[in-house]
C-alpha cells in the first residue's frame, strides 16, 4: 500500500515484483504522480507530453512548456516552446507560435514555427504560416501566405510597394523605348 503513502518509495523497483500485478504496476506510477518513475518507463517517447483530448474546447491563450498535442477545439491564442501537433479531430482558430508545428486538422489563424511547419494530408490551414522549413503534403488545403525566412530577417528587409498607376506607367514606358 506503499501507492498511497504521502512519502516518495526508497525502492521503486521492489513495488512492480508482486505476484502477477505487472498491468497495475506498470500503470501505477502515472497514477500516483510521481514523475521521476513515469520518465524512467518512457525514456523521452511522451515525457512531458501534454494533449487536449477530443471533447475539450479551450477558449483564451494556451501555453505549453513541452510538446503538446492538440486533439479537440481551441480558439484564442497558443504558444508553444517545443513541438505541437494538431490532429485530424482538431479544430484550431488561434494564432500559433511554437518551435516546429504539424498540422492535421483543422487550423483557422496564423502560424509562426521558428523550427518548421508540416501541413499534412487532409489539413486545412487557412492563415499566413512562417517557418524556415515547410512541408506541405498532397491533398492538404493551405490558403494563406508564405514566408520561408527566420522572423528577425524578416523584419529587417523593407520592402517599397508601389502604386498601381506608376507601375503601369514603369512597364508601358519601358515599352516605348
Amino acid at each position: 500500500m506503499a501507492l498511497f503513502t504521502k512519502e516518495p518509495d526508497k525502492n521503486p523497483k521492489i513495488q512492480p515484483t508482486t505476484a502477477g500485478q505487472t498491468p497495475t504496476a506498470s500503470t501505477a506510477p502515472l497514477a500516483s504522480g510521481a514523475p521521476s518513475a513515469s520518465r524512467s518507463n518512457a525514456p523521452g517517447s511522451a515525457e512531458g507530453r501534454a494533449c487536449l483530448d477530443r471533447g475539450s474546447k479551450i477558449t483564451g491563450k494556451v501555453s505549453f512548456e513541452g510538446p503538446a498535442r492538440i486533439e479537440g477545439e481551441v480558439d484564442g491564442e497558443i504558444n508553444a516552446k517545443d513541438s505541437l501537433v494538431i490532429s485530424e479531430s482538431a479544430v484550431v482558430t488561434a494564432q500559433i507560435r511554437a518551435a516546429s508545428v504539424s498540422v492535421a486538422g483543422k487550423v483557422s489563424g496564423d502560424i509562426v514555427a521558428t523550427q518548421r511547419i508540416e501541413i499534412r494530408p487532409n489539413a486545412k490551414v487557412s492563415g499566413n504560416v512562417t517557418a524556415p522549413v515547410l512541408v506541405v503534403q498532397e491533398g492538404a488545403f493551405f490558403e494563406g501566405h508564405c514566408s520561408m525566412q527566420p522572423e528577425g530577417v524578416r523584419e529587417d528587409r523593407k520592402i517599397t510597394v508601389f502604386p498601381k498607376e506608376e507601375r503601369v506607367a514603369q512597364v508601358a514606358g519601358g515599352q516605348k523605348q
